[in-house]
């Protein structure tokens, strides 16, 4: 991108591994702000252009894992993390913002809690995780935007409660496949319900199968840590079709195409993974529980919810908004989609909204 640096960080100095970042710099700014996905690239963020025009230095920092969802460990995130907030720090700026954008909401509400308190010494599969709390200096400010819960709990809205056989994509209950025309929409409480719980089932399931798994493979010395599997059919919620349900501005669908050809296709979300990535990532066992983790910390909080998003809706809004209590400055971005494509009025208004609550802590 013009007019930015491209930023190398050793996420633990003098070992590795090498991450890097796009830096856009803003004249005589004391204020820099930190966006970050677990496994996406935001070079091209939209606020890449906005915020350093307005007077917030921003950076764009790529994970460990950037495109490699299948390997991803949310407890290693942490340090790439503390890497971006270390170089800022070190750049001379004053204060510094952790923008959450989309899965970025969870990574970066997980790293300032362990920021100003550090708990983590595993992963959720038991392996031991070399944190320093010497590595991980706390922010001063949290930006939530177009924010889902996390990875686990968007999974769970998602999952496919009618697959029958973990090992057979096209295995399908049909009192529970959202994709029958006479199960709706629009879809009844009854059967909301029952997708829900089959989605909870199925997740638990999963983990059960994950965690046996660890322990057989891991019963001997010279054995394998972990294994490859995939999961099946990760995108079919009701909500995708019935508008009524977590009521919104939104549009039928959701943002990365038609659901039906997702739900049975190759790529969507949490479709190839381990066994230790499912525990860390995946799973209700995950330790990326956003609003879980933004409670946990102490600083403002600014959250915005987008009216028409498909990835965040409403009630997971509310989840950060409890979770952010009083600390939080609230607004509604009227109209507004997930990545505000084709957008250009909103995303210079969502620019300005941030850059002003930052430049004011």
């Amino acid at each position: 991108m013009a007019n930015s640096e491209l930023v190398s960080l050793d996420v633990i100095p003098g070992r590795g591994p090498r991450i890097y970042g796009a830096l856009r710099r803003a004249p005589n700014s004391n204020c820099a702000a930190l966006i970050v996905h677990p496994s996406s690239n935001f070079f091209d963020h939209y606020l890449m252009d906005e915020l350093p025009n307005r007077g917030v230095t921003l950076m764009a920092l790529n994970t460990r894992y950037l495109n490699n969802d299948p390997h991803l460990i949310f407890e290693h995130l942490i340090d790439d993390v503390g890497a971006g907030v270390r170089y800022l720090r070190d750049q001379g700026f004053d204060k510094i913002i952790l923008l959450g954008n989309s899965g970025g909401a969870s990574t970066v509400a997980l790293y300032q809690a362990e920021a100003e308190k550090l708990t983590i010494s595993d992963t959720p599969a038991g392996d031991p995780i070399r944190l320093d709390a010497g590595n991980l200096p706390p922010a001063d400010g949290i930006a939530l935007f177009g924010a889902h819960p996390g990875r686990s709990l968007l999974l769970l809205k998602w999952i496919d409660a009618s697959l029958t056989d973990e090992t057979d994509a096209m295995s399908v209950d049909t009192s529970l496949d959202i994709f029958n025309p006479e199960n709706g929409p629009p879809f009844t409480r009854e059967f909301v319900s029952k997708v829900r719980n089959a989605q909870q089932r199925r997740s638990e399931r999963i983990t059960e199968r994950t965690k046996q798994r660890l322990k057989e493979i891991r019963a001997g010395t010279d054995g394998p840590r972990d294994e490859a599997f995939i999961v099946h059919r990760t995108c079919a919620d009701p909500r995708f079709f019935d508008l009524s349900l977590d009521h919104n501005d939104r549009e039928p669908g959701m943002v990365w195409g038609d659901p039906y050809r997702l739900n049975y296709g190759p790529r969507d979300i949490a479709r190839f993974t381990t066994l230790t990535s499912w525990m860390s990532q995946w799973s209700l066992d995950s330790r990326a529980h956003g609003p879980e983790c933004l409670a946990r910390t102490s600083v403002p909080i600014l959250n915005l919810e987008f009216t028409a998003d498909t990835n965040a809706l409403p009630s997971d809004i509310a989840m950060w908004s409890e979770a952010a209590d009083k600390r939080q400055k609230f607004y509604r971005i009227e109209g507004a989609t997930h990545f505000l494509i084709d957008q250009p009025a909103l995303r210079r208004h969502v620019g300005e909204i941030i850059t002003d609550w930052s430049l004011k802590l």
